[in-house]
C-alpha cells in the first residue's frame, strides 16, 4: 500500500445511535473505493465491521472496528463505533484519535437518546462534528423535523450543507449547497449525475446557501472580510471556512444520504477529503509533561495506544495513532508507563478482521501492531531520546452498574478470573475487583447491556456458566455511647493451660473526644483503618496487671473483631479503646489467651455501646429532560434519596441528590426505563451515615438468619 502523507490522511469516527446505519455506511464507503466487490448487510451477517460472532448474532456493533477507504487520493481511516450507551468506552477511544466525528442521525427518528450520548462525548473531546441524516429512503422520514430537532438540541451552529429533493421511498436526489448543484444518484451509489438546481428549488437553495456562507465565514476573520467585500465565497473559500469552523466547533455541517442504497455516499467521502481537517490541521496534542506534538514527521516518533483487542490466530492487537515522526517495522520505542523497551515487529492496516501489512506509518495515521510485551490501552510509546510521562490516558467514566458474579461450577473459579481480566484489558470501562470485605467477585460496568455482553462471552464463547446478582452493601458498624466490658479466657487441658483477662472501655471516636479521668493513659496507638475511619488504642494498665508484651495481642484480637463487626459481620470503625485492667497467670498466660480475651471483651462492650450500622451514601447527579423530572424525583424519594439541588442545562434539568448505596444497585436500568433512555447520571461516594432504625432492625434479622443457615 502507498504510504500517505499526513495531509493526505483523514481520521473519521462513525458515531451515533444504534440502528442509525454506521456499519452500513462503512460498508458503502469501502464499496465506493472498490475495496469490496459487494456490499454486505447487518441482516445477512456479512459486513466488514461486524465480523465477530456476538455482533452477527445480535445484529449490532459491540466493539469498534478499524477500517480504511480511499477517495480523491486520500486515505480515510474509519472507526465504526457501537451505538449503545453502555459501550461508551469505544466512543471515547475513537474520538480521542479521530479528527472528525461523523454523527449519524436516523432520519425516521431525529435526535434520539443515544444521539445525545454520542454528542456529549464530542463536547468533552472537543471534536469536529459533521451530522449525516441517514435512511432518507424510508417512507416515514421527515427531513425538516430532523433539522429542527438538531437545531433545538445542538444550536444554530447546525448548518445545512445538503437537503433531499425527494425524501421517502425512491429517494435519489440531493441539492448540494457547497457546489450549488443538484446531485442525482443511481441505486447502489457511485458518482452522481450533476446538474443545475431546478427553478422550483432555487429560492430554498439560495436561502440555505447564504446561511451556509455566513456560518462558514464566521470561522475566520479573513474569510469574513472577503464575504463582506464580495457578498459570497468561492467553493475553495467555503471549504476552508468549513474546515476551520469544524476545528473550532463553530459550525456543524449537515449531510444527507441513504447508506443502504449508496445515495450521497460518494459526496460525503468528497466532503471528508476536501472540507474536513487532516491530522496536521488539528491543534497540537500535549503530553502529561506539557510537550506538544503536531502530527508532524519532523518530530520524534511517538504513538498512543487507544484500543486493545484479542483476535483469533493473532493474539493481542494494539491499535494506535502516530502523533510524531514515522513508525516502521523493527523500530524500538520506550513505553512511558513502564520505561521498558518495546519493539514494533509488524505493522498492519485493517478492514475489520482483514489486515494488510505495511512497512511504516507516518504521523497522523492509525494502524495496528501485535506481539508487544507489556503494552496496555492508554500507553504511550516514544523515541528513547524523549523523557516524558506520555500522553494523557483515556478519560474512563466511573462505573454506574455493579453486579456480583460467580461460576455455576466452582471449579471454573480460576478460569473466570482469567477471562474477566482479559476482558478488562480489551475494555477499560469494565472494572474487575474481588472484594475481600464482601467476599464477592464484582464487575463494574456502564449498564445492564454491558453486563449481558460479558455473560455472552463467558458462556457462549468460553463455556463458563455464570450467575450474577446484586452485590452486598459494604456497611460499617460503629457505636454511639461509652461502654465497659471484661472477659476472662481460661482453658485447662491437662498440659499447659491458657489464661488471660481483659477489662476495657470503648467510646465513639470524634475529633477532640474527651478522655476518661478515672484511669491514666500510658500509651496510645492511632490506626487509620484501610476501610475508612479510625481505631484509637490506649494502654491504661498500671501496676503490672497485664504485662506490656501482651498488649499487641489484645490489639490484634480487637482488630480481628473490627474486621468482622458483631452486628452484621461488616467492618467496624471510629472507636476509641481503653484497656485499663486485667489479670495474668504466671504459667498459663500467653499471646493467644490475651488475643481471645481482648476480642471477646471488645465484642461484649460493642453490643452495649449503642451499636449502629452505617451505610454508604452517594452523591448522584442526574440529567433528565424537563418533562421527565417528576417521575425521576418520585423514584428518588422512594429510594430514601435526599434532593440537594436542581439546575438547568440546555433542554435538560440537573438533579443533585444523596442516595444510600443499597438503593442504587441497578439504578441505571430504572433511570433508562423512566426516561426512555434520555436520562444519564453519575455517582460518587460521599460518606457513611447511620441507617434508620427500621432498616437496622431488618439488617440484623437478615444477618441472624444467614448465620443460622451457615450453622445448619
Amino acid at each position: 500500500m502507498k504510504v500517505y502523507k499526513t495531509k493526505e490522511i483523514r481520521n473519521v469516527a462513525l458515531i451515533g445511535g444504534a440502528k442509525s446505519g454506521k456499519t452500513t455506511l462503512a460498508e458503502s464507503m469501502l464499496f465506493e473505493a472498490k475495496l469490496i466487490n459487494r456490499k454486505g448487510s447487518v441482516e445477512d451477517k456479512n459486513t466488514v465491521s461486524d465480523y465477530r460472532p456476538i455482533e452477527q448474532e445480535r445484529e449490532h456493533s459491540v466493539h469498534s472496528s478499524l477500517l480504511h477507504t480511499f477517495y480523491d487520493d486520500k486515505k480515510i481511516n474509519l472507526i465504526d463505533v457501537p451505538g449503545f450507551a453502555d459501550y461508551v468506552g469505544e466512543t471515547i477511544a475513537a474520538l480521542r484519535v479521530a479528527d472528525t466525528a461523523l454523527l449519524l442521525i436516523n432520519g425516521q427518528s431525529g435526535v434520539e437518546a443515544t444521539t445525545e450520548t454520542a454528542w456529549r462525548r464530542t463536547v468533552i473531546a472537543n471534536s469536529p462534528v459533521v451530522f449525516a441524516i441517514n435512511q432518507l429512503d424510508h417512507h416515514m422520514v421527515n427531513f425538516n423535523d430532523s433539522i429542527n430537532s438538531l437545531k433545538a438540541y445542538f444550536g444554530d451552529k447546525v448548518t445545512v450543507v445538503q437537503y433531499p429533493v425527494n425524501p421517502g421511498e425512491g429517494f435519489n436526489t440531493i441539492i448540494d449547497l457547497v457546489l450549488m448543484k443538484q446531485l442525482k444518484y443511481n441505486d447502489g451509489g457511485g458518482e452522481p449525475e450533476i446538474s443545475d438546481i431546478p427553478a422550483e428549488e432555487l429560492d430554498r437553495a439560495n436561502e440555505l446557501h447564504l446561511k451556509l456562507i455566513e456560518n462558514a465565514a464566521e470561522g475566520d476573520e479573513a474569510l469574513m472580510e472577503k464575504y463582506f467585500e464580495n457578498d459570497t465565497l468561492s467553493i475553495e473559500e467555503m471549504r476552508e471556512g468549513l474546515r476551520l469552523g469544524l476545528i473550532t466547533r463553530t459550525i456543524f455541517p449537515v449531510m444527507v444520504l441513504s447508506a443502504k442504497h449508496g445515495i450521497g455516499v460518494s459526496r460525503i467521502l468528497d466532503f471528508l477529503s476536501k472540507s474536513c481537517p487532516s491530522p496536521a490541521d488539528m491543534p497540537p496534542v500535549k503530553t502529561v509533561d506539557g510537550q506538544e506534538f503536531h502530527c508532524s514527521v519532523e518530530e520524534k516518533p511517538a504513538l498512543f495506544v487507544f484500543k486493545t483487542s484479542i483476535e483469533q490466530h493473532l493474539g493481542e492487537v494494539s491499535y494506535f495513532k502516530v502523533y510524531g515522526g514515522e513508525i516502521s517495522e523493527g523500530m524500538d520505542l520506550i513505553n512511558a508507563r513502564t520505561e521498558n523497551k518495546e519493539r514494533i515487529t509488524q505493522l498492519f492496516v485493517l478492514n475489520g478482521k482483514n489486515r494488510e501489512k505495511v512497512e511504516k506509518a507516518v504521523a497522523g495515521d492509525i494502524v495496528t501492531t501485535i506481539k508487544l510485551k507489556d503494552v496496555r490501552t492508554s500507553d504511550t510509546l516514544m523515541d528513547a531520546s524523549i523523557v516524558d510521562k506520555g500522553f494523557k490516558p483515556l478519560d474512563i467514566p466511573d462505573p454506574i452498574y455493579i453486579v456480583a458474579i460467580k461460576p455455576v461450577n466452582s471449579s471454573d473459579d480460576e478460569k473466570l478470573g482469567a477471562l474477566l481480566n482479559e476482558m478488562h484489558k480489551t475494555d477499560p470501562t469494565l472494572g474487575i475487583e474481588f472484594s475481600r470485605e464482601l467476599k464477592q467477585q464484582l464487575i463494574k460496568s456502564q449498564g445492564e447491556f454491558h453486563i449481558n455482553t460479558v455473560k455472552w462471552y463467558l458462556t457462549k464463547a468460553n463455556g463458563v456458566e455464570v450467575e450474577t446478582f446484586t452485590p452486598k452493601v459494604p456497611y460499617r458498624e460503629t457505636i454511639t455511647k461509652i461502654a465497659d466490658a471484661s472477659y476472662r479466657h481460661k482453658k485447662q487441658s491437662g498440659g499447659a493451660g491458657q489464661f488471660g483477662e481483659v477489662h476495657l472501655r470503648i467510646q465513639p471516636f470524634e475529633e477532640n473526644y474527651a478522655k476518661p479521668t478515672d484511669f491514666p493513659v500510658r500509651g496510645t496507638e492511632e490506626h487509620d483503618l484501610p476501610w475508612g475511619g479510625k481505631l484509637i488504642f490506649h494502654n491504661c494498665i498500671v501496676g503490672g496487671a497485664i504485662d506490656s508484651r501482651f498488649m499487641p495481642a489484645i490489639l490484634k484480637g480487637i482488630m480481628e473483631r473490627m474486621n468482622e463487626g458483631p452486628l452484621t459481620g461488616s467492618y467496624a470503625r471510629d472507636i476509641v479503646v481503653y484497656v485499663y485492667d486485667g489479670k495474668m497467670h504466671p504459667v498459663d498466660s500467653n499471646e493467644i489467651s490475651f488475643k481471645l480475651a481482648g476480642r471477646n471483651a471488645f465484642s461484649a462492650a460493642f453490643k452495649s455501646a449503642g451499636p449502629k450500622i452505617m451505610e454508604p451514601i452517594y452523591d448522584i447527579e442526574i440529567m433528565v429532560p424537563e418533562d421527565m423530572m417528576g417521575s425521576v424525583m418520585t423514584d428518588l424519594q422512594g429510594r430514601r434519596g435526599m434532593i440537594m439541588g436542581m439546575d438547568s442545562k440546555g433542554k435538560n434539568q440537573i438533579i443533585r441528590a444523596k442516595v444510600p448505596g443499597a438503593e442504587i444497585a441497578r439504578y441505571a436500568t430504572t433511570l433508562s426505563s423512566l426516561t426512555s433512555g434520555r436520562g444519564v447520571f453519575t455517582m460518587k461516594f460521599d460518606q457513611y451515615q447511620q441507617v434508620p432504625t427500621d432498616v437496622q432492625d431488618k439488617l440484623l434479622k437478615e444477618y441472624e438468619e444467614s448465620q443460622k443457615e451457615q450453622e445448619d
